[in-house]
């Protein structure tokens, strides 16, 4: 609620009309063009379920966007053991094993009725900060129709 909060005013102070919802996707009765869970997966209990409430609120030819750490030891090591290790990220944010690879990923989209039409990967350098990457060893983006 306090981050809707938030949010709410820096959308007024932008001029933005935004329609914020603090509700889980099953909980929803309208279809959207766009659906985008980006960080979130890796947190939910019940990620098929999740997977396919998404599918749900998909209106006929929109299109599905998910970001998500991979389960490597890269993400640990970037997550968990540095992120989380030295305070960027609070301790306990994150579960490795909640991870999900991207075969893993996109096996529960197709089992969601979805057609996967990109993986690309998430990169990160000093020198440029984060882009899009041939690389999913990190973190990675799915878009599905």
């Amino acid at each position: 609620a306090e981050n809707i909060a938030v949010a709410q005013v820096h959308a007024a102070e932008s001029g933005l009309t935004i329609d914020y919802r603090a509700v889980g996707v099953e909980a929803m009765t309208e279809r959207f063009d766009l659906v985008t869970s980006l960080e979130v997966i890796e947190h939910v209990n019940d990620p098929a379920g999740f997977v396919r409430g998404l599918a749900e609120a998909l209106a006929d030819g929109g299109l599905l966007i998910l970001s998500t750490p991979n389960r490597t030891p890269l993400s640990r090591l970037a997550l968990i053991t540095l992120a989380e290790g030295t305070g960027r990220i609070p301790r306990g944010t994150h579960d490795w094993n909640k991870f999900l690879t991207p075969d893993e990923l996109t096996d529960l989209i197709r089992r969601a009725g979805l057609t996967v039409i990109d993986v690309r990967g998430l990169g990160f350098s000093p020198a440029t900060g984060f882009t899009l990457s041939d690389s999913t060893q990190l973190d990675y983006f799915v878009t599905a129709t």
